[in-house]
C-alpha cells in the first residue's frame, strides 16, 4: 500500500497536470487555461529579470528590433551587388565598362553592415552574459532566502525537495534564455513579416506554403517539449539519487568508512543503475522526436527546392535579374528558417515557463509557524520564564505515527531538567516543540500561561540558548563558530575569548597559527585547520556561553567529550546557568544528578518523573539505566540482579 508521502507526493503533481478535455465542447477552455498559464509564467519571468535588473529588459527590446531588420537590409544590399556585377558584366561583353563608383559603394555598405552586425552581436553577447549572472544571482538568493523563512517541517517532505531541487537545477540559465527567446520571436517576426511582403510581389501564396508546412513541426515540438517537462519533474528522485550517490563518492566525511567497507563499487553501482533508468526514457523521447521532426525536414526540403525551381525559371524568361533570384531565394529561405525558429523557440519557451512552475511551486511554499494572534506577544527578556506541556502529541509531516504521545509537564522558573531515555524516544522532538522548530500535532505548549504559538516567533528564537546534537560545523574562523551563538551581539573578542574558556575549547584555539582567526576545515582555505569531533563539541559549547539567552538547551552537548572534560564543562555551566531554566538532553546520566527534575521518555512518552534521588529510590527504568552506565564505569556491581535494558549510547 502507498504510504502518506507518496500519496502527497501524486496529490502535488496532479495539482500541476492540467485536466484534458473530455469533449470537443471543453477544448476552447481547455486551451485559454493553457495560454493563460503559459503567460502568467512567462510574464513572473519578466518580473524576475526585471527585480534583478531594470535594465536588461529595454536593451534585449532594442537588440531585438535592430536584428529584426538588418538581415533585410543585408539581402537587399546583396542584391543590389548582384544585379550591379550583371549589369556591369554584360557591358563588358559590349565593350562599354560602365564606372566602378556604384559597385564600390555598395561594396563599402555591405562592408559596413558586417561589421555592424558582428559588433552589435558581439556587444549583445557580452550583455546576455553579464546579466544571466546577475539574473541567476537574483534567483538563487530568492531560493535561499525562501529556504530561510520556510518551516523546518517543510524539510521533512520529498516533495518539499523536489521543488527546491527543480528550482536551484532552473535559477542557472532559464529565466534569461526564456527571455532571449521571447525577444528573438519579435526580432524574427520583424524579418519574416519583411521578406514575406518581398516574395509577394512575385508569388503571394508561396509563402502561405511554408507557413502551412510548419503547422505539423509546431504540433510536433510542443508536444515533446511537454512529454520532456513531465519526464523531468517525475523523474526529479532519479536525479537526486544520482546527486546522492555522487556526493557520497566526493564527501571528504564519509570517505575512509567508504573506502574501510567497500562501499564504493555499492554507490557507483547505484549510481549507474539510476542513471540507466533516468536515461532510458529520456533517450526514447529524443529519438522519437527526431523521427517525427526527420520525416518533417524531407517534407520542407523538397516544397522549397520546388520554389525555388519556380524562381529560376522566372530569371530563365526574363521576368527577374540574377539579384532578384538571390533576394527571392534568400527571402524563401529566411522565411522558411525563420517559421522554423519561431516554432523551436516558441517550443523553448514553452517548456521553459512549464520549468519555471517549479520555482514558482517553490516560492509559493508558505511557512506556517507563525504567530497566531494579528499583534503578537512580546517575550519578556532576562527572567524565569515558566513552561509547561498540556497533552501534547506530534507526529512527523507526512507520516501517521506519533513520536511524542500525550505528554504533559511543567518546568518552573530556573529549574534544570533533563530528559532521559533511549534512542528513539523522543527527547530531540520534545526540544524541537519547545523551541517551535515544529508545532504539536496536538495539545498545547504554554510559555509563562500563554500559547506559545502567541508569541512573536523571531523573540521567541532569541530567549533560547541551544546546542543541538547535529551541531553546524562551519567553514569559518574559530571565533566566528562561536559568535554564531548569539550573531546579534556582535564580535566581542573578550566574551567570545571568555565563552571559549569557559567552554574548555581555548586550550586548542591557543595552539592554532593564528588563534581565533585561524579559518577551519579546508574547504576554502589550503592552511585551514581539521579539527576532532570532540574539539568541534567544545566550540559548540562555547556559542552557548557566548549567547545571552533565558532559557539553555544542551541536546548531547558533551557526547564527544571524555568523562574529565564533560565534568569540567557541566561544572562551567553550573556557573553559567545561574538564574536560568536549564534542559539537559544526555545519554550519560552522571548529569542527571545535578537535576532538580528528570523526565524518563520511552516510546515518545513519560513513563517517570522526579529528581535523582526519588526515582532510585523507584528502582524503575531510570535506576535501571543510571545503574548499568555506573556498572560499565566502575566496575562495581549495583544489584543482584543486573537491568535487562541495554545501556544508551
Amino acid at each position: 500500500m502507498m504510504g502518506p508521502p507518496m500519496r502527497g507526493r501524486e496529490d502535488a503533481l496532479q495539482k500541476l497536470r492540467e485536466p484534458k478535455p473530455k469533449n470537443i465542447r471543453e477544448v476552447p477552455g481547455y486551451l485559454k487555461r493553457i495560454i493563460g498559464k503559459f503567460f502568467r509564467r512567462l510574464f513572473y519571468i519578466f518580473r524576475l529579470v526585471w527585480e534583478a535588473k531594470p535594465w536588461i529588459l529595454p536593451v534585449m527590446l532594442l537588440y531585438c528590433l535592430i536584428s529584426g531588420v538588418l538581415p533585410v537590409v543585408g539581402s537587399f544590399i546583396n542584391a543590389g551587388i548582384l544585379n550591379d556585377l550583371a549589369t556591369a558584366y554584360t557591358s563588358a561583353l559590349s565593350g562599354i565598362p560602365i564606372p566602378l563608383r556604384g559597385i564600390m559603394g555598395l561594396l563599402i555598405l555591405k562592408f559596413v553592415y558586417l561589421f555592424a552586425s558582428t559588433l552589435i552581436a558581439n556587444v549583445y553577447n557580452m550583455i546576455i552574459r553579464i546579466s544571466g549572472e546577475l539574473v541567476s544571482n537574483h534567483i538563487k538568493i530568492k531560493i535561499i532566502e525562501k529556504a530561510r523563512d520556510v518551516d523546518l517541517a517543510s524539510f521533512d517532505m520529498p516533495e518539499f525537495y523536489e521543488k527546491m531541487e527543480n528550482a536551484s537545477r532552473e535559477a542557472g540559465n532559464r529565466p534569461v534564455t526564456i527571455l532571449q527567446s521571447t525577444f528573438n520571436i519579435l526580432s524574427v517576426c520583424i524579418s519574416v513579416v519583411s521578406y514575406v511582403v518581398i516574395l509577394a510581389a512575385i508569388s503571394p501564396w508561396a509563402p502561405a506554403i511554408i507557413v502551412a508546412l510548419s503547422i505539423p513541426t509546431a504540433v510536433i515540438s510542443f508536444i515533446y517539449r511537454k512529454k520532456n517537462f513531465q519526464y523531468m519533474r517525475h523523474r526529479s528522485k532519479d536525479r537526486r539519487q544520482m546527486n546522492y550517490y555522487n556526493n557520497l563518492m566526493v564527501d571528504k566525511d564519509v570517505a575512509g568508512e567508504v573506502r574501510i567497507f567497500h562501499l564504493s563499487d555499492v554507490f557507483i553501482n547505484s549510481y549507474k543503475q539510476t542513471f540507466q533508468r533516468y536515461f532510458s526514457g529520456v533517450k526514447k523521447l529524443i529519438v522519437q522526436e527526431g523521427i517525427w521532426s526527420s520525416a518533417m525536414t524531407f517534407v520542407t526540403a523538397a516544397v522549397n527546392c520546388s520554389l525555388f525551381l519556380y524562381i529560376a525559371n522566372l530569371v530563365r524568361l526574363g521576368a527577374a535579374q540574377i539579384g532578384d533570384y538571390s533576394l527571392y531565394t534568400g527571402a524563401l529561405e529566411s522565411i522558411s528558417s525563420g517559421v522554423s525558429s519561431l516554432i523551436a523557440t516558441t517550443a523553448t519557451i514553452y517548456e521553459g515557463t512549464l520549468f519555471i512552475d517549479n520555482m514558482i511551486a517553490f516560492m509559493d511554499e508558505q511557512p506556517k509557524i507563525l504567530p497566531i494572534l494579528p499583534q503578537p506577544l512580546h517575550v519578556t527578556r532576562h527572567t524565569g520564564h515558566t513552561i509547561e506541556f498540556r497533552h501534547v502529541s506530534f507526529a512527523y509531516p507526512g507520516t501517521t505515527r506519533q513520536v511524542i504521545h500525550d505528554v504533559s509537564f511543567i518546568i518552573d522558573p530556573g529549574e534544570t531538567l533533563v530528559l532521559v531515555g533511549l534512542n528513539g524516544a523522543g527527547k530531540t522532538t520534545l526540544i524541537k516543540l519547545l523551541t517551535r522548530l515544529y508545532d504539536p500535532t496536538e495539545g498545547t505548549i504554554l510559555l509563562d500561561g500563554k500559547d506559545i504559538r502567541s508569541y512573536d516567533v523571531g523573540e521567541l528564537y532569541d530567549m533560547f540558548g541551544i546546542i543541538f546534537q547535529d551541531f553546524g560545523k562551519y567553514a569559518l574562523t574559530a571565533g566566528e563558530n562561536i559568535q554564531f551563538g548569539q550573531i546579534s551581539k556582535g564580535y566581542i573578542p573578550q566574551d567570545i575569548t571568555a565563552a571559549a574558556d569557559a567552554a574548555g575549547a581555548d586550550q586548542f584555539i591557543n595552539k592554532l597559527k593564528n588563534g581565533m582567526d585561524t579559518p577551519l576545515t579546508r574547504y576554502f582555505e589550503p592552511d585551514g585547520t581539521e579539527l576532532s569531533i570532540g574539539q568541534w563539541q567544545k566550540l559548540s559549547v562555547a556559542r552557548a556561553f557566548y549567547s545571552d539567552s533565558d532559557v539553555l538547551i544542551l541536546d548531547e552537548p558533551t557526547a564527544s567529550l571524555d568523562p574529565l572534560a564533560e565534568q569540567e564543562i557541566f561544572n562551567q555551566f553550573e556557573r553559567l546557568r545561574r538564574d536560568k531554566t536549564t534542559i539537559f538532553v544526555s545519554h550519560r546520566l552522571s548529569s542527571a544528578t545535578i537535576a532538580s527534575k528528570i523526565l524518563v521518555l520511552e516510546q515518545g512518552k513519560i513513563v517517570e518523573s522526579g529528581n535523582h534521588a526519588q526515582l532510585m529510590e523507584q528502582r524503575g527504568k531510570y535506576w535501571k539505566l543510571f545503574s548499568t552506565q555506573a556498572k560499565r564505569y566502575t566496575g562495581v556491581k549495583q544489584d543482584e540482579n543486573p537491568p535487562s535494558a541495554p545501556p544508551p549510547n
